[in-house]
């Protein structure tokens, strides 16, 4: 009897114990989520305005028409790349990142583009887009720190013991972080 009474207690206490971390556990992923919403939100940010930033730089550079295409055709990547809060592994985090990072780079030409037009550079439409897309992209950077700094939470919640043995049993996968692109890590070469 009381060993039966020990099991009881001992199986008692492990399930309050996970009670306790499934509970943490679910909290920590709810924020992994939201974190990943907001950083939708600023990259669907970015992707409503590169329309109005083409055509104010069509109007003034309608020579440039092949950097105008491949910014719009990156944008129809971008947004064509969808990722859900489940879908958080590091490899479909990279396909996004790659993606969003082909629109950065065709904008960056877009931008260099305007450079070589006075009128555009003068354009009050062009200023306060190009001033949005800056603004833009800080928030994107903060959304993305934010991001990490939920997935690291949420991850070391659920590596850590004995919250461990039941993250898998539960389903409670590793999630991905967002990472520094391959040679982000050397300074670029400016040349006057």
């Amino acid at each position: 009897m009381k060993r039966l009474l020990f099991y009881f207690a001992c199986l008692l206490l492990l399930l309050t114990q996970s009670s306790c971390g499934y509970n943490g556990m679910v909290e920590r992923d709810q924020k992994v989520k939201q974190s990943w919403g907001m950083v939708q939100s600023q990259y669907q940010r970015r992707a409503d305005l590169i329309p109005n930033l083409v055509r104010t730089v069509q109007g003034a550079a309608k020579q440039e028409q092949t950097t105008l295409t491949s910014v719009m055709e990156a944008r129809a990547k971008a947004t064509s790349v969808q990722l859900s809060a489940d879908q958080l592994t590091p490899e479909n985090l990279q396909r996004f990142q790659q993606a969003q990072s082909q629109l950065s780079a065709g904008l960056g030409r877009l931008l260099a583009v305007s450079e070589n037009y006075p009128e555009l550079k003068t354009n009050a439409n062009f200023q306060e887009l190009q001033a949005q897309l800056e603004g833009t992209e800080n928030r994107i950077t903060v959304a993305r720190d934010n991001f990490n700094a939920s997935v690291n939470d949420y991850n070391t919640f659920t590596r850590r013991f004995p919250n461990n043995l039941f993250a898998g049993m539960f389903g409670f996968q590793p999630k991905g972080y967002f990472e520094a692109e391959a040679g982000s890590n050397k300074a670029p070469t400016v040349q006057f």
